[in-house]
């Protein structure tokens, strides 16, 4: 009997680090969530700022357009810093 006793325990003992660890990720994850949906929305922003810039290329003069081109340029710098965070999150 002594001996099941020490197995329950051990067992038991075994599901509370398995449940502490799942809430653990649980947390994790909701807290990646929010991260990730934070650089989504922020470089979301970005992307509509850049076709907006890319449509103004068009429509501008020569001069005009090197301007919104060097913003444009920031712009995907900005994008693609924030794809690769956003993939680093998740």
């Amino acid at each position: 009997m002594e001996s099941k006793s020490n197995w329950k325990q051990l067992l038991e003992d075994e599901i509370d680090v398995l449940r502490q660890g799942r809430d653990e990720l649980r947390v994790q994850m909701h807290l990646g969530a929010a991260d990730a949906r934070e650089v989504w929305e922020k470089v979301e922003k970005n992307w509509g700022h850049l076709e907006a810039r890319l449509k103004v290329i068009g429509e501008v003069g020569k001069e005009s357009a090197e301007d919104v081109e060097e913003a444009a340029k920031s712009l995907i710098d900005e994008i693609k810093a924030g794809y690769k965070h956003l993939k680093n999150v998740l």
